[in-house]
């Protein structure tokens, strides 16, 4: 089985644990703690060579995670066991994805050619989550290279309102009439 996929399976154990001890926030904010260490790339580099006992490891890591959740160690110490503790990062991202299913958030990147203001969010905000019936959190970036309108992701799909696209439509259109 591939790395992701078992970064996959843990991310899914540690949301029921923490769904079932009613600690899902706690858990969020201990995976951030690991993924900020798991950006220290020579401590990771230690972490995952052959050469350092495992018990060496894990002291360092509990004098670096001190005040975490014990099983929140536990998870740490067992992506160092298993040399990918450098991939703490995909962890959380899969993590927060179950956290925002379970609350019923989506997350939507919009591209537009200009910045959206306050009033351009909050309509974008609420067409997409009329769209998607779930709330949206919007990641909003710039591409100064599109001509105008708006390129949405949301959910695995892709609504494409920009110019570029509704002129090739057009132009599709157009010669397929003549």
């Amino acid at each position: 089985m591939t790395k992701k996929a078992n970064l996959r399976r843990y991310a899914q154990a540690v949301f029921e644990l923490a769904v079932s001890r009613n600690e899902i926030d706690r858990w969020q904010a201990d995976l951030q703690k690991i993924t900020a260490v798991a950006q220290d790339k020579a401590f990771v580099a230690a972490l995952e060579s052959p050469k350092i006992r495992l018990e060496d490891k894990v002291k360092a890591l509990s004098e670096r995670l001190a005040g975490i959740n014990p099983l929140a160690l536990n998870l740490a110490g067992l992506l160092t066991a298993r040399a990918i503790f450098s991939m703490a990062g995909a962890l959380a991202e899969d993590y927060r994805l179950l956290v925002n299913k379970h609350r019923g958030i989506e997350q939507a990147e919009v591209v537009t050619a200009v910045p959206l203001d306050d009033a351009d969010t909050k309509m974008m905000v609420a067409r997409l989550s009329s769209m998607s019936g779930k709330k949206i959190v919007l990641k909003a970036e710039v591409d100064s290279s599109m001509l105008g309108g708006v390129v949405a992701r949301m959910g695995g799909k892709l609504l494409d309102g920009s110019t570029r696209s509704k002129l090739a439509a057009l132009k599709n259109r157009l010669s397929s009439a003549g």
